[in-house]
């Protein structure tokens, strides 16, 4: 029998992210964090004078959950289009939005604020590849000078969303002032050992506050000399 099914991309509470419909749909492989994949684009705007203005994401979801996602939303042989998605992106984009869109942007040392979505300003779609595409700009609520340098992380702080730049086009610069470049710093890559404890136990007994995923997030640093 057919059924109807509603997903949404992780939806957030204020200390915890909820993702039980992949988690139900795949037991074997959600046992330990990350639950989600997520490959990552993201473009740095600068308005005329020089000052850093927006941050646009794309991100790409893994193939398991940019299945689910789509199910029963388009014919056989049809991609799900903007349009279908359009409901979902709407609520995905308010539970982002109290979470700072998992977007640390650091401008000499203090961490810049973000303005309310338009609805023009996000989007969900599934690609050719059938993988599923949300996208979003940031607007800074005040356009800051860059300073010498500044950094894009981003993370999901409790590591149950992997959050990976990709390694080909992962950042880019828009208007930029001349002289500005842009690279990708990688945290220290994890032992072996280390590997194995990643467990679910060893996730519910950290610290509140120990931001685990932020460890293990790569960050784009921006240089304006």
């Amino acid at each position: 029998m057919e059924r109807s099914v509603t997903v949404a991309l992780p939806r957030f509470r204020p200390a915890q992210i909820v993702l039980a419909a992949v988690v139900a749909l795949a037991p074997a492989t959600a046992s330990a964090h990350p639950h989600v994949w997520v490959t990552v684009r993201s473009q740095i705007g600068f308005s005329p004078d020089g000052k850093v203005a927006s941050v646009t994401h794309d991100w790409v979801f893994d193939e398991m959950y940019s299945s689910f996602a789509t199910q029963g939303l388009a014919k056989p042989g049809e991609l799900v289009k903007r349009e279908v998605f359009a409901p979902l992106a709407q609520e995905n984009a308010g539970g982002l939005a109290q979470i700072g869109y998992f977007t640390t942007l650091k401008i000499e040392g203090k961490t810049a604020e973000f303005a309310p979505v338009n609805d023009g300003d996000y989007w969900m779609e599934e690609r050719p590849d059938h993988l599923v595409t949300f996208h979003v700009v940031l607007h800074l609520k005040t356009p800051t000078a860059p300073g010498p340098y500044f950094s894009l992380l981003v993370a999901d702080p409790e590591y149950f969303i992997d959050f990976e730049f990709d390694d080909n086009d992962a950042i880019s610069l828009a208007a930029a002032p001349s002289g500005c470049s842009a690279s990708i710093a990688k945290p220290k890559p994890l032992a072996d050992q280390d590997k194995q404890k990643l467990s679910e136990s060893f996730f519910t007994n950290l610290a509140p506050g120990s931001d685990f995923g932020f460890k293990m997030a790569s960050r784009a640093i921006v240089a304006c000399p």
